[in-house]
C-alpha cells in the first residue's frame, strides 16, 4: 500500500511538473516599462508599423518562430531587417525582460488587465 501511494505521488508530482506552465524567465512588470520606452514607437499594442504583417501577436509570433524567450531575446539582442539591435542599449537581464513582456501581452492578445 505504501509503494502504491508512493507511486502515485510521484506520477502526480511528474505530471504537475512535466505539464504545467512554463515559468517565464524575466520579470513582465519591468518589461512593460522597457517596451513603453525602447519598442511602444514601432510596436504599439503589439503591432508593427513597418511591416504590418509581423506583428507581435501569438499568430505572427508562432508563424515566424517568435513564440518564445529565446527567440525574441536574440531578435531583440541582435536586430534583423528594419529593426535595430539593442544589445549595446539594453543589458541581457532587461532583454529578457522585455521578452516575457512581450509573450504575456501576447498571449492575452494585447488587452489590459
Amino acid at each position: 500500500m505504501k509503494r502504491l501511494l508512493s507511486i502515485a505521488l510521484l506520477a502526480f508530482a511528474i505530471f504537475t511538473v512535466g505539464f504545467g506552465s512554463p515559468a517565464l524567465a524575466g520579470d513582465a512588470a519591468k518589461g512593460a516599462k522597457l517596451f513603453s520606452a525602447n519598442c511602444a514607437a514601432c510596436h504599439i499594442g503589439g503591432g508593427n508599423v513597418v511591416m504590418g504583417m509581423k506583428t507581435l501577436k501569438k499568430e505572427a509570433l508562432e508563424k515566424y518562430g517568435m513564440n518564445s524567450i529565446a527567440a525574441i531575446t536574440t531578435q531583440v539582442t541582435n536586430g534583423k531587417n528594419a529593426m535595430p539591435a539593442f544589445k549595446g542599449r539594453l543589458k541581457p537581464a532587461q532583454i529578457e525582460d522585455v521578452a516575457t513582456y512581450v509573450l504575456e501581452q501576447s498571449a492575452k492578445d494585447w488587452k489590459k488587465g
